[in-house]
């Protein structure tokens, strides 16, 4: 896998913009048209702000963003946090069906997450928290 940018930040969202230049720089790079390019930024900048919020629950803590080219021809987007335990995947969707005033409150980022993306996974590694991002060019 070629690794195309890294980026490692305090988990804070003063640093949001930062990291996201870098991905949709990633992307652009590899050819990704405008569209996907902010369906991309969506997802990550959605991803990011949860850890932000989240995974130190008040606490400092950094967190990672690796954008590599896996040999598919894809974007791979690893985010990489020391927080709190999460998989992202055990979240419940939403149901979107339901009028907005009945819907449960949470859980939207991460079905935008899902959607917004071909392919998500997360894994707990030692102490560290890793959410991928993988986007085929459409």
């Amino acid at each position: 896998m070629n690794v195309l940018s890294t980026i490692k930040v305090p988990a804070k969202l003063e640093y949001l913009h930062r990291i996201m230049d870098g991905i949709s720089q990633c992307a652009r790079e590899l050819g990704f048209d405008q569209k996907r390019i902010s369906e991309i930024e969506l997802a990550g900048e959605e991803a990011l702000v949860n850890i932000f919020n989240y995974a130190y629950q008040g606490n400092v803590g950094d967190v990672e963003v690796i954008c590599k080219l896996d040999r598919n021809e894809r974007l791979i987007i690893e985010i990489i946090d020391s927080g709190t335990p999460f998989n992202l995947l055990s979240i419940e969707e939403p149901d979107t069906t339901v009028d907005i005033s009945e819907r449960r409150i949470g859980g939207l980022g991460v079905f935008l997450v899902k959607k917004l993306t071909d392919d998500v996974q997360c894994r707990r590694e030692g102490e560290k928290n890793i959410l991928t991002l993988i986007i085929n060019k459409k």
